[in-house]
């Protein structure tokens, strides 16, 4: 992994062999309403994906249960399967009309959902795939297992998990290699502070959703505001900053369905924080 002036890593070798820059693009926004159907402007959607991979971004990621299969189809259409981006897909949770998102793990739909999404995405295989949430009513082992043999078909090139314990962690690297894990978590919500180190352990990348989320939905800490403030930046971006300098193995994705957004998000990128900004931001209370 590459470091910058401040000694902090600005790129993570996905699965070993995938190398990304750090601060990546979560593509769930460029949906419809609720994360249903279509955008209200589709080429503008598109025109959001191509001008963050031209600003640098090499890591996109979406899910089958993004509109469901907006996201994927629109990633599709505007980037094709470059070389150069690795795009990460996940599946495991079924939609509806309300909108609600429904765990579904059991072997077949998984890997019914893996031939869509590689049809979607406009590919032969699939950089990484991740396990969307676990599903109580289907045995967690089972489901892993189906991800693993989605790689040894070639479909997927690597294994990822979501919204799991340290226990199931552990669990699922008996049964396949994970690049990756895919938890919430913020510098305002740090539940899953423990998934983090063993990640850190293992050397697995740690994609933190709902990156710029603070205590209380929106709300954003005091201290966070003024760490902004002293930084002539806005509150995502330190949010975001705080991420990367939190640990090595952070891999956020921040999302958004404006250009003017995007700019700003990847500007974090950019934003050194001092160790007085650093303390004032670890001592906010997780909610």
């Amino acid at each position: 992994m590459a470091s910058d002036s401040t000694g902090r890593s600005d790129t993570f070798d996905i699965g070993g062999d995938l190398t990304v820059d750090r601060l990546g693009f979560g593509a769930m926004r460029i949906t419809g309403e609720d994360i249903i159907g279509r955008p209200a402007d589709e080429e503008g959607a598109k025109a959001v994906l191509r001008r963050a991979v031209e600003l640098g971004v090499d890591f996109v990621d979406t899910a089958d249960s993004y509109g469901p299969g907006v996201s994927e189809r629109l990633i599709g259409e505007a980037l094709g399967d470059p070389d150069d981006v690795v795009v990460a897909s996940k599946a495991g949770l079924l939609r509806n009309r309300e909108g609600d998102w429904l765990p579904r793990g059991d072997p077949d739909f998984l890997k019914n959902q893996v031939l869509c999404s590689l049809d979607r995405l406009d590919t032969d295989t699939i950089d990484l795939y991740q396990f969307h949430r676990p599903d109580p009513d289907t045995d967690f082992e089972e489901s892993v297992h189906a991800f693993a043999e989605m790689k040894d078909a070639g479909q997927i090139a690597h294994v990822g998990v979501s919204n799991i314990t340290v226990e199931q962690l552990e669990t699922a690297t008996e049964i396949v290699d994970v690049a990756t894990v895919q938890n919430q978590y913020n510098v305002g919500h740090r539940d899953d502070e423990d998934v983090l180190r063993a990640c850190e352990e293992k050397g697995v990348g740690f994609i933190p959703w709902g990156p710029m989320y603070a205590i209380g939905g929106d709300e954003t800490p005091d201290a966070l505001g003024e760490v902004a403030d002293r930084r002539d930046a806005t509150a995502r971006q330190v949010a975001l900053a705080w991420l990367l300098d939190h640990s090595d193995v952070t891999l956020p994705i921040p999302g958004t369905s404006s250009v003017d957004h995007l700019e700003s998000n990847l500007a974090a990128a950019d934003l050194s924080l001092t160790d007085e900004d650093l303390r004032a931001l670890n001592e906010i209370d997780p909610q």
